[in-house]
């Protein structure tokens, strides 16, 4: 009887991972070339000075020869509901009035939900603040029941994040993307291949461009899967093909590998172009770290850890890109929740306390935000 009950309550199955010998070979079937992996990020290096090329062209087209002008770059990380903030401080920037085009956007988790609205700039604004002002939890997860931890590869479903991203992401706003691609933008999200252990890069803006049939809905796919935490939100599991077997891999969210992100070290953006950059990074959380009482109890015990942990490699990520923008001559600029906002934050997607963030941090924006020029703690010579 004991067994049967067991049986009828197996884990989810799931095909073989791809072996490690083959994982650089993977592909996605009739879409392949669309994502870099680390640790080498395979042909990424050729894909950057390919959209310099296209970059020059474009500029070309419009009439506008001579060097390379300035470019920004745009990284924003997970948090959470604290992504209204990264939402508000973008819809503030613009009523400022200075808000670049970025050549360049990246996200992780609730940044890799925002980042196709960064890329595609302002008129997208009134969307981007509608998805973090108006959601609430009903609209990320449905709870599942409490054999889902043992049982389960998630305490909660996620249909509802995946009826909101449909929503948003619709073949008009592919379009649009692939139109800003042949300019020589991109736009970068981040996942990570959980039996891997690796960070994922998937470029949007090539899938976008490629108006294969099935782009958009993979596109789908990987925004909710950039932002599903590990045990509490399913991972998707991505159908691949390397030496022609048929294999699965695991994505969750992108933060489990990196917070934040621009480019990987190993490029020297310097020798892509010489021209002036500039990166900024906006931080879905604080620098700061609260003091709390922590209870003597297993779950209150290993959720402090991990709050730890994902803060200080949020930092270390900052550091990384601070390096990079010193080493290839270009300016490291911050934003981050700050101290001042003293609303408790909730467990959950609570609709008061992102629109409390979400109006900080556009009031930040429009008034012109103080960007921080160098990571915490860091003291230039």
């Amino acid at each position: 009887m004991a067994t049967a009950l067991l049986g009828a309550c197996a884990s989810p199955s799931r095909l073989p991972a791809v072996p490690p010998g083959l994982q650089n070979q993977a592909v996605v079937p009739n879409l392949a070339d669309i994502r870099y992996r680390a640790p080498d990020f395979g042909r990424m290096q050729d894909d950057l000075v390919l959209t310099v090329q296209r970059e020059r062209a474009a500029l070309d087209a419009r009439g506008e020869r001579g060097p390379l002008p300035p470019i920004s770059f745009l990284a924003i990380s997970g948090g959470g509901a604290n992504g209204a903030f990264g939402a508000g401080l973008l819809v503030g920037w613009t009523q400022h009035g200075d808000r670049p085009e970025f050549n360049l956007v990246t996200g992780v988790s609730t940044g890799a939900l925002i980042a196709p609205f960064a890329f595609l700039g302002p008129k997208y604004d009134t969307q981007l603040k509608r998805l973090y002002t108006e959601v609430t939890d009903k609209d990320i997860l449905n709870l599942r029941g409490i054999s889902a931890a043992l049982f389960d590869d998630a305490l909660a479903d996620n249909l509802p994040l995946q009826k909101l991203v449909e929503a948003n992401i619709t073949p008009q706003l592919l379009e649009a993307i692939a139109e800003e691609s042949a300019k020589g933008r991109t736009l970068l999200v981040a996942t990570t291949d959980l039996d891997a252990d690796r960070s994922v890069l998937w470029n949007i803006t090539l899938m976008a461009e490629s108006r294969h049939p099935q782009a958009l809905a993979l596109i789908r796919k990987i925004l909710v899967a950039s932002a599903a935490i590990p045990g509490e939100l399913p991972p998707l599991m991505l159908d691949v093909e390397a030496a022609g077997h048929a294999y699965q891999e695991m994505h969750v969210d992108g933060g489990a590998t990196q917070q934040v992100f621009v480019l990987p070290a190993k490029f020297l953006l310097g020798k892509v172009a010489q021209r002036d950059r500039t990166l900024y990074v906006i931080r879905n959380s604080r620098l700061s770290v609260a003091s709390v009482q922590v209870e003597r109890n297993t779950l209150s015990i290993a959720r402090r850890a991990i709050s730890s942990l994902i803060h200080t490699q949020g930092v270390g990520d900052l550091y990384q890109i601070a390096a990079i923008a010193k080493r290839d001559r270009g300016h490291f600029r911050l934003a981050y929740i700050p101290d001042s906002f003293v609303q408790p934050a909730p467990d959950d997607f609570d609709r008061d306390y992102m629109n409390a963030l979400f109006l900080v941090a556009y009031q930040l924006g429009r008034d012109g935000y103080p960007w921080a020029k160098e990571p915490p703690g860091f003291v230039d010579e």
